[in-house]
């Protein structure tokens, strides 16, 4: 077991590890006590994890990972429920299908360069379906897994990513195992047990991306299935690390290659609000991708319709360095496109808004020619969520988009968001109805009871057979 009084120093002096610290938190976390900001955020969050779920619901991937689900574990008459299909599996079943649902668009929140929601709302949702469990502490639970994920990711994603970690499956199964051990009521040591076992089973690589393959689709519902293994196994006893993060082989030094300031980190939790930075998404493109596509639609404008000869964009290395950011094709998938910043731009100054079908048409010879006039520049002095277009005409005019934007900028009110996921739904085919029943469900969990947000995707068009 986690050793309650703490790891033992070098000096052989006993001090509080961080995944002590961390477990305390976790399961010390008081809704009461959480700053209503904070809390009309994580609402905010939950409403768009729905939201743009119900609005992926032709996307191919859950169908895939609900066919793998049912192979691994089977229908169960009293497990949680295919979102969208209707039918019942495990929880880990459902939490990796519906982790696929809710990743379909690429249009999930983002948490510095993870996105949790897809990862954490599924697995509550099961959990909360299948066992009965409290609703009313699903909400503290997803506030304990944005702070717990969201910590490591601020702290040490700009090391991790640019090695080629993935940060979604990287510290969202560290957010899984946080916000599963507050939903089923762990006592803090066990609480820490599952965020060093968490720390031992994460990971996930970023050559997807660059591949334009989907496993990328797929590694928010392996990351939940591994947070809920993780916890699972706390319950049920296990001993685990107690220097699982800041060991001299732990989570940071395998992961992040650096020192691991536990004081530093642990003066943060709690005071700055993780969930406070998630952003949400108005376009079906990677995060990196916002402001390009955003710079890009005025750019368009002022345009006026004049032929282009060549574009140049600037952005920050921690972007410019993502896989699959700087590729120009040959495209034969949206995993492709949506990541590329010289296709993103390319089809919104030709095309405008992005949509899923002009994402998924590559056979576009104006876009794809004017792909190949892109060129993406590295510069520091951008910064991150920003970037710096220049466009050459046919005629000789040069037109400059200087688009500097924030997580502000991005991280909408409840309001903002209601009105995104329902313009989704609209284009897609979702019943109004559908969102009434998820924001009244967000609104008030207890009242609602979770058969609210069942009967939200039940409302869904049926997906065709097998």
């Amino acid at each position: 077991m986690c050793n309650p009084l703490g790891a033992r120093g070098g000096s052989g002096r006993l001090f509080m590890s961080l995944a002590q610290a961390l477990g305390r938190f976790v399961a010390d976390l008081d809704l009461t006590k959480v700053p209503p900001p904070v809390v009309e955020k994580a609402r905010t969050c939950l409403l768009n994890g729905y939201g743009i779920a119900l609005g992926g619901h032709a996307t191919p991937f859950a169908p895939v990972a609900r066919r793998s689900a049912l192979a691994l574990d089977g229908e169960r008459s009293g497990g949680a429920t295919l979102l969208g299909d209707g039918r019942k599996t495990s929880v880990d079943g459902a939490a990796l299908a519906n982790s696929a649902l809710f990743h379909g668009r690429a249009q999930e929140d983002t948490c510095g360069a993870g996105h949790f929601g897809t990862i954490m709302i599924p697995l509550l949702t099961a959990l909360v379906e299948a066992r009965g469990l409290p609703v009313a502490r699903m909400l503290p639970a997803l506030i304990a897994g944005y702070e717990v994920g969201g910590l490591l990711e601020s702290a040490y994603g700009p090391k991790t990513t640019p090695a080629g970690l993935r940060a979604s499956p990287l510290y969202g199964t560290l957010a899984a195992a946080a916000a599963t051990s507050h939903l089923l009521g762990l006592d803090a040591e066990r609480s820490a047990a599952a965020l060093a076992n968490a720390a031992s089973f994460t990971g996930g690589m970023l050559q997807s991306f660059a591949d334009g393959t989907d496993e990328w689709r797929y590694q928010v519902g392996v990351a939940a299935r591994n947070g809920l293994v993780a916890t699972e196994l706390a319950r049920a006893g296990s001993r685990s690390a107690p220097g699982a993060f800041e060991g001299r082989s732990g989570f940071v030094k395998a992961y992040a290659r650096s020192d691991c300031d536990v004081p530093a980190l642990l003066a943060r939790l709690g005071t700055e609000w993780s969930v406070q930075r998630v952003t949400f998404k108005p376009f079906p493109v990677c995060a990196f991708n916002q402001t390009p596509v955003t710079g890009a639609l005025i750019l368009r404008d002022r345009l006026e319709e004049r032929a282009l000869k060549q574009v140049r964009v600037r952005m920050n290395p921690f972007e410019t360095g993502y896989a699959g950011m700087d590729a120009k094709g040959p495209f034969d998938s949206i995993s492709g496109t949506l990541m590329s910043i010289p296709f993103c731009i390319a089809l919104t100054l030709l095309r405008g808004t992005p949509s899923m079908a002009a994402m998924t048409t590559y056979d576009d010879a104006e876009v794809n020619a004017l792909t190949e006039r892109i060129e993406l520049v590295t510069d520091a002095t951008v910064p991150v969520l920003s970037c710096v277009i220049e466009a050459e005409t046919a005629d000789g005019a040069r037109l400059v988009q200087d688009q500097r934007m924030t997580v502000a900028d991005f991280a909408y009110d409840w309001d903002t968001d209601s009105k995104l996921v329902r313009r989704i739904g609209a284009e897609t085919g979702v019943p109004a109805a559908a969102y009434d029943r998820v924001e009244a469900f967000c609104r008030a969990p207890e009242r609602a009871g979770i058969a609210a947000v069942l009967e939200a995707f039940a409302m869904l068009p049926k997906p065709p057979a097998g």
